[in-house]
C-alpha cells in the first residue's frame, strides 16, 4: 500500500499541508532531479513543537528563545520536513522552488534550489535519526520518484561544504540506498560518495 502520492500540482496526500511563503516559481522547463537531505531543530537539540513550522511559515516567535534572534530576518523553508514520529509536513509544492539550499552546488550546478526538492528531517549532527523518519523518507522518496525524473540525492552538507553540516554524521546513507533498492536489484537515485 502506498503512503504517500504526489499530485500533478506538486503537493502530497497523505502528509500535514501548511503553505509557505518562502518560495518562488522554477524557471520555465527545469527538471527536478535532485533532493536534497537537511536536518533541523528549534531550538538546536529540542524536538517537537512549531517551531521549525513557524520558522517555515514566518511566524516564529523570535523572543520566545535566545537562540531565535538570528533569526528575524530569514525567510527559508524546505518542501518537506519529517518530525521524530513519522509525521511528514509539506510546506511547499513539489514544483516550485522552496528556499531551503542556499548558496549550493552541485556537479558544478550552481542555485540548487532551482532544480531540487529539499526534505528536513527534525533532528541534529548529534545524535541519530528515528526508525520512523527512515521509514517516511524512504515512503515520500519512492513517491517523489514517481512524479519527477530525480536522478541523485545528496546531504546539505555536500552541496554546501563548509558552510553546512547537515544531515551530519549520524545519518544513515546506507540504509536510506538501501530502503530504495527495487526489487530487480536498480538503485533509482546516485547517491553521495
Amino acid at each position: 500500500m502506498k503512503r504517500f502520492a504526489i499530485g500533478a500540482d506538486g503537493w502530497a496526500d497523505g502528509v500535514t499541508r501548511l503553505d509557505s511563503p518562502n518560495f518562488d516559481a522554477r524557471a520555465e522547463g527545469t527538471a527536478i532531479d535532485l533532493l536534497v537531505i537537511h536536518n533541523i531543530s528549534l531550538p538546536p537539540g529540542q524536538f517537537g513543537g512549531s517551531y521549525v513550522g513557524d520558522l517555515f511559515l514566518n511566524c516564529l516567535d523570535c523572543d520566545a528563545h535566545p537562540y531565535f534572534d538570528q533569526l528575524r530576518t530569514l525567510r527559508v523553508s524546505a518542501h518537506f520536513l519529517i518530525r521524530r514520529d513519522g509525521e511528514v509536513m509539506q510546506f511547499v509544492a513539489a514544483g516550485n522552488r522552496a528556499w531551503h539550499a542556499g548558496l549550493s552546488s552541485f556537479r558544478g550546478r550552481e542555485r540548487c534550489n532551482d532544480f531540487s526538492i529539499g526534505i528536513e528531517l527534525e533532528g541534529t549532527d548529534f545524535e541519530a535519526f528515528e526508525d520512523a523518519q527512515y521509514a517516511a523518507l524512504a515512503d515520500l522518496t519512492a513517491a517523489l520518484l514517481e512524479r519527477y525524473p530525480l536522478t541523485a540525492v545528496t546531504g546539505h552538507e555536500h552541496i554546501a561544504p563548509g558552510r553546512k553540516t547537515d544531515p551530519g554524521p549520524h545519518f544513515d546513507w546506507a540504509r536510506y540506498r538501501k530502503s530504495l533498492i527495487r526489487k530487480d536489484g536498480a538503485e533509482p537515485l546516485d547517491f553521495p560518495s
